[in-house]
């Protein structure tokens, strides 16, 4: 079997978050069981929109800057292209847009540990070792823009180890949950994939028994667990549609290490194809592999 090159996992990272997003947006909301079918229109959200505008931020500096993937955040916010934001989100983004700082705008307290860091943060599991520990507080300031909260931080990091674990060409195999856990602080996420270790549930026991909400403590820990239990990218994805909940997101987060661990060969292309921005994320793919490149 082929192992996927560089280019290759941030392409297959890329596209396959893409499809999870614009394939679970459609989705999302509708109580179970839904007829699931491929959309004829797919279109980013969110996730996608703010990973690419991560992405170009990187591209113009050459390294992670929080200051200027904030920036880009804000310009993207001004030019009305972003869409499905969240409240915790849309909320730091108004506040950049008025000026506030990168470091103070982001929600904060016990109702701000959503998705709005980890669905955003694959670009930097590519440049950040997250064992460093200057590079684990790059990780948190990136957060932070928009989220100034511990757990939220934490499921970022969550997601940033996974796609490190698999780029560095190790497999998503039954010691990857014990290998993930050992790597994280005592938090809730860290609880939630003990309990995934534990009992090894499929997509719908995990949804029955903790749900899929926009709470990173439930959805991290499934994006996760979909990644490790899927062999194939498009029913993984009607699995987690028929869960309810935040569909575009966990799907989105699920693509991101289904694409990194696996590369383009792995993906329906002709899906990709089908994307509205599809040509603005190949040639994100293409700047963002070459400022990797040159690193």
């Amino acid at each position: 079997m082929r192992i996927p090159d560089s280019e290759d996992r941030i392409a297959g990272c890329l596209f396959a978050g893409a499809i999870g997003d614009s394939i679970g947006s459609r989705f999302e909301g509708m109580s179970p069981p839904v007829r699931f079918a491929i959309p004829d229109e797919l279109r980013i959200t969110d996730d996608t929109q703010l990973t690419i505008a991560t992405c170009e931020a990187i591209v113009e500096t050459g390294f992670v800057s929080p200051e200027c993937v904030a920036s880009h955040f804000a310009r993207w916010y001004r030019e009305r292209r972003i869409s499905g934001i969240g409240s915790s989100t849309l909320k730091a983004l108004r506040d950049l847009d008025a000026g506030g700082h990168w470091a103070l705008v982001g929600a904060s307290g016990e109702r701000s540990a959503g998705n709005g860091a980890a669905m955003r943060i694959a670009p930097l599991a590519f440049l950040l070792d997250p064992d460093d520990e200057t590079n684990r507080r790059t990780i948190r300031d990136v957060c932070r823009i928009t989220h100034r909260n511990d757990e939220a931080y934490l499921g970022a990091l969550t997601i940033v180890r996974s796609i490190r674990h698999v780029i560095c060409g190790r497999a998503l195999d039954a010691n990857f949950f014990p290998a993930l856990i050992d790597t994280l602080p005592d938090c809730s996420v860290r609880d939630r994939l003990i309990a995934v270790r534990d009992s090894d549930p499929s997509i719908r026991e995990y949804t029955a028994r903790f749900g899929a909400t926009g709470y990173v403590v439930d959805s991290v820990p499934l994006a996760i667990l979909a990644a490790v239990r899927s062999n194939n990218l498009l029913e993984t994805i009607e699995e987690i549609v028929q869960c309810d909940g935040d569909t575009d997101t966990i799907s989105s987060m699920f693509g991101q290490i289904y694409g990194a661990a696996n590369g383009t060969k792995s993906l329906p292309m002709e899906i990709v194809d089908q994307i509205d921005e599809v040509i603005l994320i190949r040639e994100t793919v293409r700047h963002f592999s070459r400022t990797f490149e040159s690193l």
